[in-house]
C-alpha cells in the first residue's frame, strides 16, 4: 500500500507543480507519477518489462515530455565551477 499511496502523493505533487494543469491530463499525470516513483528503483535489465507493462495500462498514450531545461543549465554551471 506504501507503493500506491507515493504514486497518488506524487501524482498530486505534480498537479499541483503543474505549468498547465488545466491541459495535463490525469492519465499523464499518473503515468508521470508511477515512472517518477518506480524507474529508480529497478535494475537496468526491469525496464524494459516496466515499459511493456506501463504500455499495456495505457495504450496509445505518449511518454510525458518533463521540461529538465533549468536543471541541466544549472548542473552544467557547477561543473564549470568545479572544472568537471
Amino acid at each position: 500500500m506504501r507503493a500506491v499511496r507515493s504514486v497518488i502523493n506524487s501524482a498530486g505533487l505534480l498537479k499541483s507543480t503543474s505549468e498547465t494543469p488545466e491541459t495535463d491530463s490525469e492519465e499523464q499525470l499518473l503515468l508521470r507519477a508511477l515512472r517518477d516513483v518506480n524507474v529508480p528503483k529497478f535494475l537496468k535489465d526491469d525496464l524494459p518489462l516496466f515499459e511493456s507493462i506501463i504500455k499495456d495500462l495505457f495504450p496509445g498514450l505518449d511518454r510525458p515530455q518533463v521540461n529538465r531545461g533549468t536543471l541541466l543549465n544549472a548542473i552544467k554551471t557547477q561543473c564549470e565551477k568545479l572544472k568537471l
